[in-house]
């Protein structure tokens, strides 16, 4: 049976570029490692932010566009995005959160702490202690290695189907089931980050695509030939996988789970430092070899934005 290892990345939809910068790089002190363009929308941007080098487990990605209607976090969504921070540096993160006048609250689920708190559009994210996972070697403004987000935790995922998604996280995506406390049930993966998922079995109401919402998670496949065997399967259980798309950084395919939520696997490889070295990672617009032509007129239309350390911060 194939198993995934957890997430690779999880894919969400904003209004503002420069604000969604701000945000998770200069207050959440995440890494832009990747500037590019929506490759179904080139006038959109694609902005990934992840550790240091944008390890599978560690990135999140935003279509960010002004015109984009406000969706609803709701069924057929993953509701929240969990990080996963350095024991002992909770009271940093309070603290930060504090400092940037962020509302958060405080939350339990299968007896660990969770600090919950809103992105600028709305979704909702959450960090949480773990001892497992490599340190984050990326530092920005005060946050440093000690105290840096490592990854994803996990999420949680809003379905209109749990015991249907809990099916496909088990007994096709090779999960194992951990078990049920309260109204959440728990998956975990093999992997060292990226590897809880939470199935939240209360109803909620349903979700609507939009601004401040999560488009996708992706779970993660070793290589080419282990993610044609992912496509092999899916087809083999009765799903209506895509085909497989070249994403420049990834190979990935798309499916509908019974849940309603779109989920994705991708590929390990190549990686973020394909076509920029680790050093210069985010720093400039990359584009796909079919659209650098088209260089000029893209820059003119996109927002002009940049990573900056926001005041206050040191």
């Amino acid at each position: 049976m194939l198993n995934t290892l957890g997430i690779h990345h999880i894919s969400a939809m904003v209004n503002d570029a420069q604000r969604n910068i701000d945000f998770y790089a200069g207050v959440l002190g995440l890494r832009l490692i990747k500037k590019t363009i929506n490759f179904d929308r080139p006038e959109v941007y694609h902005l990934y932010f992840g550790n240091e080098t944008g390890e599978p487990g560690t990135a999140i990605t935003f279509f960010p566009w002004a015109k984009q209607l406000k969706g609803r976090i709701g069924t057929g969504q993953v509701g929240v995005t969990s990080y996963s921070i350095p024991k002992g540096s909770s009271l940093f993160w309070e603290q930060r959160l504090k400092k940037f006048h962020i509302e958060y609250t405080i939350t339990n689920r299968f007896d660990e702490t969770y600090l919950r708190f809103d992105d600028p559009d709305g979704l909702h994210l959450e960090l949480v202690e773990r001892e497992e996972g490599p340190f984050n070697p990326w530092s920005f403004g005060e946050i440093h290695s000690e105290n840096a987000i490592k990854g994803f935790n996990g999420a949680v995922l809003y379905s209109a189907q749990p015991h249907k998604t809990a099916d496909v996280l088990e007994n096709v995506l090779g999960l194992d089931c951990i078990g049920q406390k309260q109204e959440f049930l728990r998956f975990k993966s093999k992997a060292h980050i990226g590897n809880t998922i939470d199935i939240h079995l209360k109803p909620s109401v349903r979700g609507l695509m939009g601004a401040g919402t999560v488009h996708h998670i992706a779970w993660r496949a070793k290589d080419e030939q282990e993610h044609q065997r992912w496509r092999a399967l899916l087809l083999e259980k009765g799903f209506y996988p895509t085909e497989i798309l070249d994403r420049n950084y990834f190979k990935a395919l798309y499916f509908h789970e019974g849940g309603g939520i779109l989920f994705e696997i991708a590929t390990d490889s190549p990686g973020f430092t394909i076509d920029e070295p680790v050093d210069d990672l985010g720093r400039k617009l990359m584009l796909p070899s079919w659209l650098e032509p088209k260089r000029e007129e893209l820059e003119e239309v996109l927002p002009d934005v940049k990573v900056r350390i926001l005041e206050g911060d040191e």
